[in-house]
C-alpha cells in the first residue's frame, strides 16, 4: 500500500522553518487574542493541509502524523474515497435532521455497524454527533431497559467531557477541575492494570465485591469500559479481566457497555478491540474513526436493548448529519477494502519491538504496551514506578521539534502514545521512530 504521494504531499518529514515557524506563530498569537485559553493545544502550528500520514503547515513544513487528530483519521488525512462521498453529498442536501425527514445515509451507516460490531444477535444503531454523545446516549438506553440507576466505570477512564461524561472520566486536570458538581449515581472501581495494579483475579474480585456491598447489584444498569483505556494511558486491561466483567453483567442483568471510540474500527488490529478477547458486548459505542474527519458516532446493541426506549428519546438536531454519514460510508469501504485492521496488525508489529528494545535500554521507560497501531511508552523515574510527566513532555517537545507529531496521555501525565494513520508508508513510519527513539535517548541520557 505504498503511498510516496497523497493528493500530492510528499510522504517525507520535510522541515523548511524551526517548529513552530513564523507564520504559524503569527497566527498563533491571533488565536490566543480570538479563542479561550481553555482551549488546550499540543503543538502551535497550523496546517494548511494534510494526506497520508504527513500534516503541512503554513510555513511548509511536512510533519509526520503519529496523533491522526487523536485517532479520527485512521483512514488518512482527506481519504480520496471520504472525499468524494462528501462532495456529492454536499452537493445534494447538508441537512434536514433524520428525526424530521429521512435520508438513507443515516440507514446504511446503522447497516454497516450492525454488520460489523460483535455478535450475531439482531443489533440496531443510532447516531449522535460526538463520543461523549453517543458515551451518554449508551447509559440513557441502559437505565431505561433496566429500569436502574447506578453507572460502574474503572480507575484510567475516559468518557467524555459533557456533565455526566466528567462524571465518569477519572482524572481530574484538565478534564474535571473547576467544573463539578458532577452526576450522581457514578462509581469507580480498580482496573487490572498489569504495570500499577492487580492482576486478573485480584481486580475481579474488588469490582465483583464492591458491586455487591457497595452498590448493589440490583441498582447498576450498566458497566461501561474501555478495550483499552485512552486518555488514562493506553492501559491494556489484564487478559481475561474484562471477559470476567462481562460474564458477570450477564450473570446480573447488567448492561456491559464497550467505549470504542478511540480503539474501534480497526485500530487494534481487529476490527473492534473487545474481538481480541472474544468479549460481545450488549452496546458498543462508536464516534473519532467512524466519520473519516466529520464529526459522527453511534450506538450499536441489542435490538431489545436499543428498542427500550420510547418514541423521541433519542435524537438530536444534528445526529447521523448527511455529510457526516457519507464520509463514515467512504471510511468504513476503506477500512474493510484496504484490510486496514491487518495493516494495524502490522504496524503494531514492527513497532512494538523497537519500543520494547529501547525500554530494554532506557531505565526511564518503565513500560511499552498496547495493541495493533495503538502504542504507548510510559516514563517513570529511573529504579521506580513514580510517574515522570517531564520526560514523557521533554520527549514530545524533541519529536515535535523535529518534524513527528506525537501526543501525551495518561492518569498522571507520563505517556507517549502512537496513534498513526492506517494506511501510513512503512518508510515514514520507520523515519518517525527513528525520531522517537532518538527523543528518547536524548532526553534521559
Amino acid at each position: 500500500m505504498t503511498r510516496l504521494f497523497h493528493k500530492g504531499i510528499e510522504q517525507r518529514r520535510l522541515l523548511k522553518t524551526e517548529i513552530p515557524g513564523p507564520l504559524s506563530r503569527e497566527r498563533h498569537a491571533r488565536r490566543q487574542k480570538e479563542v479561550p485559553a481553555g482551549f488546550g493545544i499540543t503543538l502551535p502550528i497550523f496546517v494548511e493541509r494534510a494526506g497520508g500520514g504527513i500534516v503541512v503547515d503554513v510555513d511548509g513544513n511536512h510533519l509526520v502524523d503519529l496523533g491522526c487528530g487523536i485517532a479520527v483519521t485512521s483512514v488518512g488525512a482527506s481519504d480520496p474515497n471520504v472525499v468524494e462521498r462528501v462532495r456529492e453529498q454536499a452537493g445534494r442536501f447538508t441537512h434536514t435532521c433524520f428525526m424530521v425527514t429521512e435520508y438513507d445515509g443515516f440507514v446504511d451507516v446503522a447497516a454497516a455497524l450492525n454488520r460489523l460490531t460483535p455478535g450475531d444477535h439482531e443489533k440496531r444503531t443510532a447516531l449522535f454527533t460526538t463520543g461523549a454523545e453517543a458515551v451518554e446516549n449508551a447509559v440513557k438506553i441502559s437505565r431505561a431497559y433496566t429500569g436502574r440507576p447506578a453507572v460502574v466505570v474503572f480507575d484510567h477512564a475516559y468518557h467524555g467531557r459533557t456533565s455526566l461524561t466528567m462524571a465518569m472520566t477519572a482524572k481530574q486536570m484538565p478534564y474535571k477541575h473547576s467544573f463539578g458538581p458532577f452526576s450522581p449515581e457514578i462509581h469507580r472501581v480498580p482496573t487490572a492494570d498489569p504495570f500499577r495494579g492487580a492482576g486478573t483475579d485480584d481486580a475481579f474480585a474488588r469490582f465483583a465485591d464492591v458491586l455487591r456491598t457497595q452498590i448493589g447489584v440490583d441498582r447498576v444498569a450498566c458497566v461501561v469500559a474501555e478495550p483499552i483505556a485512552g486518555e488514562g494511558g493506553f492501559v491494556v486491561p489484564a487478559p481475561g479481566f474484562l471477559a470476567k466483567v462481562a460474564e458477570f453483567c450477564r450473570e446480573n442483568g447488567i448492561v456491559f457497555v464497550a467505549d470504542e471510540v478511540q480503539t474501534g474500527l480497526a485500530r487494534t488490529g481487529t476490527m473492534f478491540a473487545v474481538e481480541h478477547e472474544g468479549i460481545v458486548p450488549d452496546l458498543v459505542c462508536t464516534a473519532k474513526a467512524l466519520g473519516g474527519g466529520l464529526p459522527l458516532s453511534a450506538v450499536t446493541g441489542r435490538a431489545e436493548i436499543m428498542d427500550s426506549v420510547h418514541v423521541g428519546g433519542l435524537g438530536g438536531t444534528y445526529a447521523g448529519n448527511p455529510i457526516a454519514c457519507a464520509a463514515a460510508l467512504g471510511a468504513l469501504e476503506t477500512i474493510e477494502r484496504e484490510n486496514l485492521a491487518g495493516r494495524a496488525a502490522e504496524i503494531g508489529a514492527r513497532v512494538l519491538p523497537r519500543l520494547t528494545e529501547l525500554a530494554t535500554n532506557v531505565s526511564a521507560v518503565g513500560d511499552v504496551r498496547g495493541r495493533g497501531a495503538m502504542l504507548a511508552l510510559e516514563f517513570v523515574e529511573p529504579g521506580s514506578k513514580a510517574p515522570a510527566p517531564a520526560t514523557a513532555t521533554a520527549v514530545a517537545k524533541y519529536c515535535h521539534e523535529r518534524g513527528v507529531l506525537v501526543l501525551t496521555c495518561g492518569t498522571y501525565s507520563n505517556v507517549i502514545r502512537l496513534l498513526p494513520p492506517l494506511v501510513i508508508d512503512f518508510e515514514l513510519l520507520d523515519d518517525a521512530v527513528d525520531v522517537l527513539v532518538e527523543a528518547v535517548r536524548k532526553v534521559t541520557a
